[in-house]
C-alpha cells in the first residue's frame, strides 16, 4: 500500500531558483508571504551559475545589434570570437534576430536604455541590501571592471563611446598602457590601453552567492522544493504544481525560469519571443605569483577574465544554437591561446567546461509584473546579460508589484502585454 503525499499550501509558488527567483521569493517573504521555491535542480545551478561575477551599474546601455555592416558580417561568417552561430540553427533564430535588428536603431536603443535606467541604476544598492541581510557583504569588490585593447582604433572608439555616456555621472577611468599596468602589474605589455568602470561591483563565486541568498530565505522559514515546473495548472483561484514532496497549491505563482520559461507559459497562451544566447566559462590557474585584481574583458579578443574563488574565470561571449542542442565549446578553445597571450595561466581547472543560456528578448527589457489573461499569473524573465546585476531589484518590484505596494518605478515597459498581437 503507497503512501500519497500531503498538499503543501502556500501563499506564493516561485518557479525557479536562480537569481532572479531566489530574489523574489526572499523579498516576498519579507513582506509576510509565505513562499515556496520551486526548482528542478538545485539553487543557482543553471545560468545564474555561469556568468562573469559581475553586477552592471556601468551598463546603461542595452547590448543592442551591430548597425555596421562589416561587423554584421564578421558575425554572420563566424569570424569574431565574441560572437558564434550554428549555422544550421539560423533559419530558427533569424526572425528574432530581425526584430532585435529593429529595436536597436538609435531612437529605439535611446528609449531602451531610459526603460532600463531606473533598474541599473539601483542594482548594486539591491545587491548591498540583500547581501547584508545574508551576511554575505564581504563578498562584494566595489573594484569595477577594465576593458582592454590591443588595437589603437578599437581603444579610441572606447574612449569615445565612454565620453557619450558623461550625461549619466559614471566613474570612468582612461588608462594608458602603463596606467592599465599600474592597475594590473600582471597584463601583458601587447594591451595599448584600457577603460576602467569604476561603478559596476563583482563577486567572486556567483552560484556560490544565490545559493546565500537562498540560504536566508530557508533560515527565514522558506522552503525550497524540487519539482517540475512544466506541471503548472490553473484550479480555480489556485494554482497548483507537483514536487517531489507532493502537490504545491497557492493563489500566486511566479514563472522566474529564466530561458525555459516560454516553455511553461506557451500552453497557457502566452507567446514571448524569448531567444537563447549560450555561454561557456572555464577556470584556469594562475602562473605562481600572478595576481588579477579586476574582471578584465578583451575586446579585440573576443573574452572575459574574471578573478574567482577556484581560479581565472575564462568567459566566452555569444553562441547562437538551439538552446539545449550539444555544447560546442569552440569560442573557449580559440579564446583560450589569446588570453595566455595578455595573462600568465596553467592548466584548467575544470575537468569540463560549463555552458548556460542566457534569456533574452529583442527589445532588451525583461518581462516583470502580471500575466493578464490568468488571475494570480506573474513573470520575471528575460533579462538578457544582466541576470545576477538585476535579480534582487528585479525581486523587490515583484513583491511590490504582488503585495500592491507603490512601486519604485513605473513597472509598463516590463510588461508582458507588449508581445500581444
Amino acid at each position: 500500500m503507497t503512501q500519497s503525499h500531503p498538499i503543501i499550501r502556500a501563499d506564493a509558488i516561485v518557479l525557479g531558483a536562480g537569481i532572479v527567483g531566489v530574489s523574489t521569493a526572499l523579498h516576498l517573504q519579507m513582506r509576510g508571504r509565505d513562499v515556496i521555491l520551486i526548482d528542478r535542480r538545485g539553487v543557482g545551478e543553471e545560468t545564474s551559475f555561469g556568468n562573469a561575477g559581475l553586477i552592471e551599474r556601468s551598463s546603461v546601455i542595452p547590448y543592442g545589434f551591430p548597425r555596421d555592416i562589416k561587423t554584421v558580417l564578421r558575425y554572420a561568417m563566424n569570424r569574431s570570437a565574441d560572437v558564434r552561430s550554428d549555422w544550421r540553427f539560423l533559419p530558427n533564430i533569424l526572425p528574432w534576430l530581425w526584430q532585435f535588428w529593429r529595436e536597436s536603431a538609435p531612437a529605439l536603443l535611446e528609449r531602451a536604455a531610459a526603460d532600463m535606467l531606473p533598474l541599473i541604476e539601483r542594482s548594486v544598492l539591491e545587491h548591498e541590501f540583500l547581501m547584508t541581510q545574508a551576511g554575505l557583504l564581504g563578498q562584494l569588490r566595489r573594484t569595477g571592471w577594465i576593458e582592454v585593447f590591443r588595437d589603437h582604433r578599437s581603444f579610441n572608439q572606447a574612449v569615445e563611446g565612454a565620453a557619450a555616456l558623461e550625461p549619466y555621472g559614471l566613474s570612468v577611468d582612461i588608462l594608458d598602457g602603463a596606467a592599465l599596468r599600474q592597475r594590473e602589474p600582471h597584463l601583458s605589455d601587447i594591451l595599448i590601453g584600457g577603460v576602467h568602470w569604476r561603478d559596476s561591483a563583482t563577486v567572486p563565486d556567483p552560484g556560490a552567492l544565490v545559493k546565500g541568498y537562498a540560504g536566508l530565505f530557508v533560515h527565514r522559514g522558506g522552503r525550497v522544493l524540487n519539482g517540475d515546473a512544466h506541471t503548472l495548472q490553473q484550479d480555480g483561484t489556485r494554482w497548483k504544481v507537483q514536487s517531489r514532496k507532493g502537490l504545491v497549491v497557492a493563489p500566486d505563482v511566479v514563472v522566474a525560469l529564466g530561458p525555459w520559461s516560454d516553455t511553461v507559459l506557451r500552453p497557457l497562451g502566452y507567446r514571448v519571443p524569448l531567444a537563447v544566447k549560450r555561454g561557456y566559462h572555464v577556470h584556469l590557474r594562475p602562473t605562481a605569483g600572478a595576481v588579477l585584481n579586476h574582471p578584465i574583458v578583451d575586446v579585440d579578443g573576443g573574452f572575459l577574465l574574471a578573478p574567482m574563488t577556484v581560479g581565472i574565470r575564462l568567459t566566452t561571449g555569444v553562441e547562437f544554437a538551439a538552446r539545449d542542442a550539444a555544447p560546442s565549446p569552440l569560442q573557449l578553445d580559440g579564446t583560450e591561446p589569446l588570453a595566455r597571450e595578455i595573462f600568465p595561466l596553467e592548466d584548467r581547472v575544470d575537468p569540463e567546461p560549463w555552458m548556460g543560456a542566457r534569456p533574452c528578448l529583442p527589445d532588451m527589457r525583461p518581462v516583470i509584473g502580471t500575466a493578464s489573461k490568468h488571475t494570480g499569473l506573474w513573470c520575471a524573465f528575460g533579462h538578457n546579460h544582466h541576470g545576477l546585476t538585476l535579480g534582487p531589484v528585479t525581486g523587490r518590484l515583484m513583491a511590490e508589484m504582488m503585495s500592491g505596494e507603490e512601486t519604485f518605478t513605473d513597472p509598463r515597459p516590463y510588461s508582458i502585454d507588449r508581445f500581444r498581437s
